[in-house]
């Protein structure tokens, strides 16, 4: 069977090659063309939604039209492969999150990218809840009854998530764990596809972010059952934590996602656009366009962003091996 990752990795040298001898403008002059984000996910998804909001004003900022390049595939993986292996002049963005930068190290011992290696971290952009959401004909109305339905009959309830070693299918199988539940994975190219299968009632359940979900769940297509962090979300706050809806003690689980370049970008670089995010996120309206979405604003600098990166490499590490998570 063909390794998919080999491909990956022959994919990622193909683009270095290519910009190897692109020229690398001094800061000053930087940028002087488009900026090119790379989403590692289809369109339709929290991340692709949060890179558009962000990449859009962004784009009032630098002078320069910031383009949404979704390369979706492998979790995330593919995506984050070109990336990584694209030209260190700045030009090239990657928007990184949880599953990708923390999640996928901690399953994969074979990946083809290594986040603290292979990137330059830029800033934060936001953080969230991911929310568990059902279809309106799973029985469940809350988190107990849902853990009893599946207890009950193992192994016929099934989630989706946006692809193995990804940030949806992290959280739902540490709520198996918790709970002692089996519930089958059903893995989909992104979240957008997963929640589209989700609406049609293809699939029954999934841990999601919430720019997905959050507007079915207002007009009444899905259900929410709890969020996945310590605290209620602000966009959602009549919707219980999983800690306190099924009394799973110290349940708590955040998503995050930032900017990144490839590794050795020019630092002088890597400052001015850590400048622009900053003053992005600061424009009046970011505020309440990432809230309506269910995230929450998270700048910070480069060297807090890398800390975060090694820490929850460290800490998801730790946890696939204590509850025996693997992918399948």
């Amino acid at each position: 069977m063909h390794n998919p990752f080999r491909l990956v990795f022959f994919l990622s040298l193909l683009v270095t090659a290519s910009g190897v001898n692109a020229q690398r403008p001094p800061a000053g002059t930087f940028p002087d063309r488009p900026l090119r984000l790379i989403v590692p996910f289809p369109p339709g998804g929290g991340n692709d939604t949060l890179a558009r909001i962000v990449g859009q004003r962004m784009s009032e900022v630098v002078g320069q039209q910031v383009v949404v390049d979704n390369r979706g595939g492998a979790g995330g993986v593919i995506g984050a492969t070109i990336a990584a292996g694209a030209a260190a002049d700045g030009y090239t963005l990657f928007l990184g999150s949880l599953g990708n930068l923390a999640h996928n190290p901690a399953l994969k011992a074979d990946l083809p990218y290594n986040p603290p290696r292979d990137f330059a971290p830029i800033s934060m952009l936001a953080t969230s809840s991911f929310m568990l959401a059902v279809h309106p004909a799973v029985p469940a109305k809350s988190v107990r009854e849902l853990i009893a339905l599946a207890k009950a009959s193992p192994g016929k309830l099934n989630y989706a998530s946006a692809g193995t070693g990804s940030s949806l299918h992290m959280t739902s199988e540490l709520f198996k764990y918790a709970t002692g539940t089996d519930i089958v994975h059903v893995p989909y190219k992104g979240t957008g596809p997963a929640v589209t299968d989700l609406l049609g009632g293809r699939v029954q359940l999934i841990f999601s972010t919430m720019p997905p979900v959050l507007p079915h769940v207002k007009s009444g297509k899905l259900r929410a059952l709890a969020v996945t962090t310590a605290k209620r979300a602000a966009a959602a706050p009549e919707v219980p934590t999983v800690a306190e809806a099924a009394g799973v003690a110290g349940f708590d689980v955040s998503n995050w996602q930032g900017m990144l370049a490839p590794a050795k970008t020019p630092a002088a670089i890597v400052t001015k656009l850590n400048r622009d995010v900053l003053a992005t996120l600061a424009l009046p309206g970011m505020t309440e366009a990432l809230a309506a979405q269910g995230l929450e604003s998270a700048g910070n600098t480069p060297a807090q962003f890398g800390g975060l990166i090694k820490s929850e490499i460290a800490k998801y590490t730790q946890v696939v091996k204590a509850a025996g998570i693997k992918v399948d």
